[in-house]
């Protein structure tokens, strides 16, 4: 297997005060994608393909309710996972997934891109790579791809109260550093803000069909944060084959306090 030449990134736990405030951050997360509402209505409209979103740890598809429904609005096909609540790689997680895209890819006749939303989003990478002609594009929301240890994050003790129930660490992907970019589109969402995981370890460098996108917000807010859902709209409204960088919309400038990911490559 080819490895990249990247090395695993340096990240510490979020800072406890982050951690304490996230339900309430979401709360405002949620405040503001109230208030922003004429604002997304003008969001960039693309072709209307398929698209999957995956859950994070203990969520369920409620959770990426709002994001199926705003995608839905501009005309998106969206589908949830439809396989309950996210307890890590289970067995049927493992290979439900991979029949969950397959199944999409073969009734819809094209690629699928995916959103996954904190490990869904390390889930939707082993997917792109897995199948790389059945996956348009990869967006992840605060998904900590690149953690050097399971204990710099806030979900460490769940994970660890629930491995039982995983796939054996044999069948696990080899870390991240050591593999080759993605092939298809991808953009990395993270927040310094972050109170579950290090925001570090939720970027990757910058180079051809990647970009790391800051967004002010909670880890538990993302799938309903305004910012988020327009960058979602912009990424998924490229043609296939096409890519650009993303660039903030002027009504929205506030959310995205700038690349202080790519500042670290």
């Amino acid at each position: 297997m080819r490895t990249s030449s990247a090395r695993a990134v340096k990240s510490t736990g979020p800072a406890l005060h982050w951690y304490l405030t996230e339900p309430s951050r979401s709360v405002v997360d949620l405040g503001q994608l109230a208030t922003a509402r004429s604002v997304l209505r003008t969001a960039p409209r693309g072709d209307g393909h398929p698209v999957l979103v995956l859950p994070g740890l203990l969520a369920s598809d409620a959770s990426t309710t709002s994001m199926r429904w705003f995608l839905n609005r501009l005309g998106y096909r969206t589908h949830g996972w439809n396989l309950g609540r996210n307890v890590g790689p289970t067995r049927d997680a493992v290979d439900g997934i991979r029949y969950r895209l397959r199944e999409l890819s073969d009734r819809h006749g094209e690629p699928i891109s995916l959103i996954g939303w904190s490990l869904g989003g390390i889930y939707a990478r082993e997917l792109a790579r897995e199948y790389p002609h059945q996956v348009r594009d990869v967006i992840t929301l605060g998904s900590p791809y690149r953690l050097n240890l399971p204990s710099e994050t806030r979900a460490h003790r769940v994970l660890r109260m629930l491995s039982h129930l995983h796939v054996p660490d044999s069948e696990l992907p080899p870390p991240e550093h050591t593999r080759p970019p993605l092939r298809m589109p991808a953009t990395s969402v993270y927040s310094e803000q972050d109170g579950i995981v290090p925001w570090r370890a939720c970027v990757e460098p910058a180079g051809p069909l990647r970009q790391n996108v800051a967004v002010n917000g909670s880890h538990l807010g993302y799938g309903h944060n305004p910012a988020v859902l327009w960058l979602a709209a912009d990424r998924l409204a490229q043609p296939a084959g096409q890519w650009r960088p993303f660039e903030p919309p002027a009504a929205l400038a506030r959310h995205y306090p700038g690349d202080t990911a790519d500042r670290l490559n």
